[in-house]
């Protein structure tokens, strides 16, 4: 009976209430992780604008025009394939605009 006792070891209760404050920690930090993924996603999406803007205006200086698509710029090197970087969004040209409208 001795033996019993002299056993160290962490009893159902210590293990339950780790894992109730390990539960906690999670439901703390998953709202903020996906804010943030929301947030990096808008953040890309106004970067490629910007820089499809650069690249309209690029075009009018070689080309004394604006272009009048994305395909444009593609097909004339000014861009890589749209490799959709606002998701869910599409990126139109409008006399030298660039903007996006949803899909």
């Amino acid at each position: 009976m001795q033996l019993l006792k002299q056993q160290k070891g962490f009893t159902l209760i210590e293990m339950l209430i780790v894992l109730f404050i390990i539960t906690v920690l999670i439901l703390i930090a998953i709202p903020n992780v996906t804010k943030h993924f929301s947030t990096v996603d808008d953040k890309g999406c106004k970067a490629y604008v910007t820089m499809v803007q650069g690249q309209v205006e690029a075009y009018r200086i070689d080309e004394k025009k604006y272009p009048t698509s994305i395909e444009m710029l593609e097909d004339t090197k000014y861009l890589k394939q749209d490799t959709n970087a606002c998701a869910g969004k599409k990126i139109q040209i409008s006399d030298g605009e660039v903007s996006t409208i949803d899909e």
